[in-house]
């Protein structure tokens, strides 16, 4: 009997060399290194020490430096640790920054403290902030310190916001009509002489209503789209008009008492906490 025939030896798989086995080493180490390393530079949460914070609140050239440090004075503030008073008038300070992100931290964080006069004194005046969120910060900053000067921002929370044109030229469309967005969201494109102008939302919440047809020409700050509150700006407005809300918001609290299409129930379920705490205050029970 025959036997079968024999198969010739393969050749052994040549092995890496030393240079490749190296590069693909480092590869595989940047796969894990690199999102690791966009996470820490991004994340508020890790601990600076006195001589980082006065660092990260002087670091000009990297406004995240600024917002980390503001996020840690708000944690100290949280435990009560009292190093955190070092730090007010560095917060107080950067409220006045030209980059809006860091003046909208700055916001939130002075409401973390009611018991800082100076505190209270910058919010008032950032409600004339032209940017809305920075406003809208201080508005409901402004509730934990029992003042009311803001409530008419904090209604406005509660109505479609009018996204301006940032300068003239011809409109573009960028996205239709119950698209979600958030600060800094593309909205549009202008074209103009001097070349492509970005319109970006300065608000959270969703396409509404175009005021401006596609393609049409539009001059700088006028008013080219609607843009409806999200539910986390509602319920936060609603939840600062239960404390500060007078007889004359109730239209507005109502409506969505009654209920707002895209509201979830907890949006609601505020607005009918809210209707009933301004009616007990104003004896109209």
């Amino acid at each position: 009997m025959s036997s079968a025939p024999q198969q010739p030896p393969q050749p052994a798989p040549a092995s890496l060399g030393p240079r490749w086995s190296y590069a693909v080493l480092i590869l595989a180490i940047l796969f894990v290194l690199m999102p690791f390393l966009f996470w820490q530079s991004t994340w508020f949460g890790k601990p600076l020490t006195e001589k980082q914070l006065q660092e990260s609140f002087q670091d000009e050239k990297r406004p995240r430096k600024i917002q980390h440090a503001l996020s840690q004075v708000a944690d100290k503030i949280a435990r009560g640790d009292s190093s955190a008073w070092r730090w007010y008038p560095e917060v107080v300070r950067v409220a006045r920054h030209p980059v809006d992100e860091i003046r909208i931290t700055a916001a939130w964080v002075m409401g973390q403290d009611n018991q800082v006069p100076e505190f209270r004194e910058a919010l008032r005046g950032m409600l004339a902030d032209a940017n809305p969120m920075a406003a809208r910060n201080a508005a409901l900053s402004l509730v934990r310190f029992e003042d009311t000067s803001g409530r008419d921002k904090i209604l406005e929370m509660l109505r479609p916001y009018a996204q301006k044109a940032p300068q003239g030229g011809t409109l573009s469309h960028r996205l239709k009509l119950g698209d979600a967005v958030n600060p800094g969201t593309l909205l549009a494109r202008l074209q103009a002489a001097g070349g492509e102008i970005e319109a970006r939302s300065q608000v959270p919440g969703t396409v509404q209503r175009w005021l401006v047809a596609d393609g049409a020409a539009v001059a700088a700050n006028e008013e080219v789209v609607l843009i409806a509150p999200s539910p986390e700006m509602v319920w936060e407005a609603l939840r600062a008009l239960f404390l500060i809300g007078q007889p004359e918001d109730l239209p507005e609290v109502d409506r969505y008492v009654q209920g707002v299409f895209t509201m979830p129930d907890s949006v609601r379920e505020q607005a009918r906490l809210t209707a009933a705490a301004i009616r007990k205050r104003s004896g109209s029970e």
